[in-house]
């Protein structure tokens, strides 16, 4: 038995070595060599329209999304448990002329850079590179190269340092967007026997009666949410090919299980959303799947602020809490689903 996070999971091995009777994966750095590039996407955004957003303006806007799209799940209280719905009906240009202050923040190293006490109003250069950065990598010809964040997860990687000494920020010179297509297709082929982890047919972990919770928090900065769903579907689609949809979600599920943590963060709760669950008795569960036969329909997640419990849904159900209910209904919506979809077409071998 394991619970894992994102550095445990990338050997891949829990899926081919069946010598676990279970797993608790959470927010999986699986594509690996696209996760590493995707890092420098949205500073190449910055660079290519050549507008370096103050961070607080860039925060200004994520708190005017999470405003703004907290009600479409039907409770209003600060947190987006839909994104895709978010995705359907927000419009980023509604945030610009909005007025922003923030104080001065201290240095994390590795992390982030000191950032001085900023003001002013979100502008439309600053949408255009959010808008750029949520709209994902593509190619020179428009191909997706690969995914991004769900609305409303902060836009760390657009942090930039600024260098005193040359006056300048990235060196991107000579990068286009080729250039990032290039760079993920180098890094699949040099690393695929041990960094990419995305191998779909878990038949031998099936076969070996191991189970599988899997977790994501679907305002994710670091690792796009959207590469949990990309995986599993690819699993499912996989693992179960001659089977409806409705059907092949029922067999997989009796094994491999997602959840989408609204509100949260990678690998924990989320400061801008204090009032989301997060999960604190997943191992348990999981122990209790495989050793007593309790399957886990819905996750049990704890509100920081509160000590709430909350239900959370497993996809591909989504949450919706009628008349601002407590717990949420845990419902079908296709046009949701499909804003989970990319087509990475940037490249011709299969992506899963």
């Amino acid at each position: 038995m394991t619970d894992a996070l994102k550095g445990a999971v990338r050997d891949g091995a829990r899926f081919k070595f069946p010598d676990l009777d279970g797993a608790v994966i959470g927010a999986p750095g699986m594509h690996f060599s696209f996760q590493q590039i995707q890092h420098l996407w949205s500073q190449f955004v910055e660079y290519q329209l050549n507008y370096y957003p103050p961070y607080c303006e860039l925060e200004k806007i994520v708190n005017l999304t999470t405003e703004a799209c907290d009600p479409l799940d039907g409770r209003v209280d600060g947190v987006v448990s839909r994104t895709d719905l978010c995705k359907l009906h927000f419009n980023l240009n509604s945030t610009i002329g909005e007025s922003y202050s923030c104080s001065e923040t201290a240095e994390i190293p590795n992390f982030m850079p000191y950032i001085p006490a900023q003001n002013g109003t979100v502008t439309k250069e600053g949408v255009a590179v959010a808008k750029e950065i949520l709209n994902g990598a593509q190619d020179n010809l428009g191909r997706r190269i690969y995914m991004s964040y769900q609305p409303t997860a902060q836009f760390q990687d657009a942090v930039t340092s600024y260098n005193e000494t040359t006056g300048e920020y990235g060196p991107f010179e000579g990068v286009t967007r080729d250039t990032f297509r290039d760079w993920i297709a180098t890094g699949f082929q040099r690393y695929y026997d041990s960094l990419e982890t995305t191998w779909p047919d878990l038949s031998v972990w099936q076969k070996a009666g191991g189970k599988v919770l899997h977790y994501h928090g679907e305002s994710d900065p670091q690792v796009p949410t959207a590469g949990s769903v990309r995986y599993y579907e690819s699993a499912r689609s996989i693992m179960y090919p001659h089977l409806s949809y409705n059907q092949s979600v029922a067999e997989l599920n009796n094994w491999y299980r997602l959840f989408l943590v609204p509100g949260g963060a990678h690998c924990g709760a989320n400061t801008l959303q204090p009032n989301a669950p997060w999960l604190e008795t997943t191992l348990a569960t999981l122990i209790d799947w495989v050793e007593n036969g309790i399957e886990p329909k819905t996750l049990n997640g704890t509100i920081q602020s509160t000590g709430e419990q909350q239900q959370i849904c497993g996809w591909p159900l989504r949450p919706y809490f009628k008349n601002n209910a407590t717990n949420p209904e845990c419902v079908y919506d296709q046009k949701s689903l499909d804003t989970w979809k990319y087509n990475l077409n940037a490249f011709k071998m299969p992506i899963f």
